[in-house]
């Protein structure tokens, strides 16, 4: 039988939304199918001038989006619930064209987007404020204190290209939880994703002014960064620009979420079929490209020859080819660009002494599924994120000598650790300078409601829908003091 392929359209005319509003600038910009490298749609390009006022209507929207009742807002949170479930197939195939996403993994995508949407929905109305007891001291004798949340205000949000669709959730969400208006500028490589997400938020009954969704050019967006009329800035993408972001930002709160170097430590009693599959998904799903894709592979001595060896099995496996096929496991790089930056680290590592176990050369934006071992801790193999199919093998014999080795990176934003041996669990757990410690899996496993995010320089801040939502309020404070005799 040949193998089933989804099909689509996404050439159609896409508007920008500027404070809620569709609109059509003269600018564009065009968007490839990152298998095939054709275009396949335009979108249009925010200027300065857009820019401005998409600022200008999210400042004017703060009070409106404020007065918004917790009901009004779980509403238009459970629409955008209901519309993304009836247009799935849609943002699934979009999703597939514009990021070269596996066509099962854009429908695992789409299923996270409606799933943080939904928690949303649920948080929108459980926001709780505090009574104090002041009564600590005789001079508080008299006084009642309550402290409520309030939304901190317009928000920015820049998100990347690897996750188009959920990690824009992973910021809209929240914001539209608690009330605050935001300006959202996607990855010019996806923006297809962002726009649709706007077009269910146009149908919704949102103040005017309450969201902008703009593809723009990155040195035409830095009012997204400076601008004094937001009140928090939260990106997703690599280190270097987040942290010049950081730097330019001004007095308002910043949440980075930036790269990771995930490792993965597996000691001698896991159970290998299961280790396998789970390191194999971990390390090559949506072709490596996730900030926790498993890029270290760290496993005890006494089992590496046999797990190295079904590793590199299921890794020559994996089929490899166009994101639409049902079959496909590993699809195109972001870019040709991309792959030619990772293949030159490879070569390099191979150059430096390490081995290639699988793997081969590159068409275009394909890099097939590589592993290699006795790469140097110099190479930026090693050192940088990978962000692609490839992944390290090394052995250990001493348990929290490869604790050690896990934290020998600049980076910090998930680990996995396979070991059925509680206490060594708990010491995973107590030394690892990770965001988050993942025991009996791969540091690429998350669910959209845990506290996510790293240290070091993964970031700061955490992501997940209520460590948003707190980023995104203020807590005030209510003193109430009983005249004598009251």
């Amino acid at each position: 039988m040949p193998e089933t392929s989804v099909t689509g359209s996404i050439q159609r005319e896409w508007p920008l939304y500027v404070g809620g509003r569709a609109e059509q600038p003269n600018l564009d910009l065009a968007v490839t199918d990152k298998y095939s490298g054709e275009e396949v749609a335009r979108v249009p390009l925010a200027g300065p001038e857009v820019i401005e006022r998409a600022i200008a209507a999210a400042h004017r929207a703060t009070e409106p989006m404020r007065r918004l009742e917790a009901y009004e807002r779980q509403a238009i949170l459970s629409h955008c619930v209901r519309r993304f479930e009836e247009r799935a197939a849609e943002l699934s195939y979009a999703l597939c064209v514009e990021a070269g996403k596996p066509i099962r993994d854009a429908r695992g995508e789409v299923a996270r987007l409606i799933d943080t949407f939904r928690y949303a929905a649920e948080e929108s109305v459980r926001i709780q404020g505090q009574v104090l007891e002041l009564g600590i001291s005789a001079r508080a004798r008299g006084y009642t204190g309550m402290v409520r949340r309030v939304p901190i205000g317009p928000c920015s949000f820049i998100s990347p290209f690897n996750f188009p669709l959920n990690l824009a959730a992973h910021k809209i969400a929240p914001a539209l939880a608690v009330g605050c208006p935001f300006v959202l500028k996607p990855a010019s490589l996806t923006p297809l994703g962002a726009l649709l997400i706007g077009e269910v938020l146009a149908e919704t009954a949102l103040p005017e002014g309450a969201f902008s969704i703009l593809p723009c050019p990155r040195d035409g967006a830095e009012a997204l960064t400076t601008d004094p009329r937001f009140k928090l800035l939260s990106f997703t993408g690599s280190p270097g620009v987040g942290w010049e972001l950081k730097a330019r930002a001004g007095k308002k709160r910043v949440v980075l979420e930036l790269g990771g170097n995930a490792a993965c430590v597996v000691d001698h009693d896991a159970d290998l079929d299961d280790v396998t599959e789970r390191l194999i998904v971990g390390a090559f799903y949506q072709s490596g490209q996730s900030c926790i894709g498993v890029q270290r592979i760290l496993i005890h001595e006494a089992i590496y020859p046999e797990l190295k060896a079904r590793l590199v099995h299921a890794a020559e496996a994996l089929p490899m080819g166009d994101p639409k096929l049902e079959p496909t496991f590993i699809g195109p790089m972001i870019s040709e660009r991309e792959a030619a930056r990772l293949e030159a680290w490879i070569d390099d590592a191979l150059a430096s002494g390490a081995t290639r176990l699988t793997g081969g050369p590159r068409e275009g934006a394909m890099l097939p599924a590589s592993l290699l071992e006795g790469v140097p801790k110099s190479a930026p193999l090693y050192r940088e994120e990978a962000f692609g199919p490839v992944a390290l093998l090394s052995p250990f014999s001493d348990f929290e000598a490869a604790l050690a080795e896990v934290n020998d990176s600049a980076f910090g934003l998930q680990a996995g650790v396979f070991t059925r041996d509680l206490y060594k669990a708990q010491r995973a757990w107590e030394v690892l300078e990770v965001g988050g410690v993942v025991i009996g899996d791969v540091p690429s496993w998350r669910v959209d409601h845990m506290p996510y995010g790293g240290v070091k320089d993964s970031g700061f801040g955490r992501e997940g829908i209520t460590y948003a939502m707190e980023d995104m309020q203020e807590q005030r404070l209510l003193v109430i003091r009983r005249p004598p005799g009251g």
